[in-house]
């Protein structure tokens, strides 16, 4: 079966969640089943976009994993869209007996048998700033099919007042899971504007806000965190 594959790129980090600052491989998946108002990869998303997305075999999506790495393995970073859409047991299967292990951010919207193949899942359920609703029966189900082999953690994008105030409700849940917060990019680039530049300011500007919150709440079991990558490369794609 194929994978619709947007991109692979890397070496570089990973620039957000647990796994901050991990040196890795990103293979980035075609097709997702969230709009997300503030979505800044919707070039791997919208179906306008298919013909630039292209069906790959794992043991392709290997053979470049590998001329990239340089044969040395090292993590590598399932994303989208949603890479919960796409047939991954072979590529995991195969990555595994090279060496590398995965990692893979997804809403917890669609459930695969293979979640608990992956090394390290995210699960990233979507505020209300974002348009799509939270399903939590589906999120408890991606969770369950994680399995005990795999570490599991949970990043709540925050926006505004009601995303922080459903965060806490939502992490309230699941007291087992690490918790990042991460505050949402206010001027993310889209595919008409590729080039469009990151208001930093803004963006330092919901860090310090939900930084105060954090601590003001005594919510201390939360990591608050940047995306590290908008942070060091603006908007840039492929890093």
């Amino acid at each position: 079966m194929s994978i619709a594959i947007s991109e692979i790129f890397g070496p570089t980090i990973q620039g957000e969640g647990a796994l901050i600052g991990v040196p890795t491989l990103f293979v980035r998946t075609g097709g997702c089943d969230f709009r997300c108002s503030w979505c800044d990869t919707l070039y791997a998303v919208e179906p306008r976009f298919k013909a630039d997305w292209t069906p790959m075999s794992a043991e392709a999506v290997m053979t470049e994993v590998n001329g990239l790495s340089g044969g040395h393995p090292l993590l590598v970073t399932l994303s989208g869209g949603n890479p919960a859409l796409q047939p991954l047991t072979e590529l995991l299967e195969l990555g595994h007996a090279q060496g590398y292990t995965f990692a893979m951010e997804t809403q917890g919207s669609k459930v695969q048998d293979w979640f608990a193949m992956l090394d390290h899942l995210t699960l990233s359920p979507k505020p209300p700033s974002s348009g799509m609703a939270f399903n939590r029966s589906r999120f408890e189900a991606s969770l369950a099919a994680a399995g005990d082999q795999t570490q599991v953690s949970l990043k709540l994008v925050i926006a505004d007042e009601a995303d922080y105030q459903w965060a806490r409700d939502v992490a309230a849940g699941y007291p087992q899971l690490p918790l990042t917060l991460q505050p949402c990019n206010p001027s993310p680039a889209t595919p008409e504007q590729p080039d469009l530049e990151t208001d930093t300011e803004s963006l330092n500007s919901r860090l310090r806000w939900l930084v105060d919150k954090v601590t003001a709440d005594r919510w201390f079991n939360a990591r608050v965190l940047p995306q590290l990558h908008v942070l060091i490369w603006n908007n840039e794609r492929g890093v």
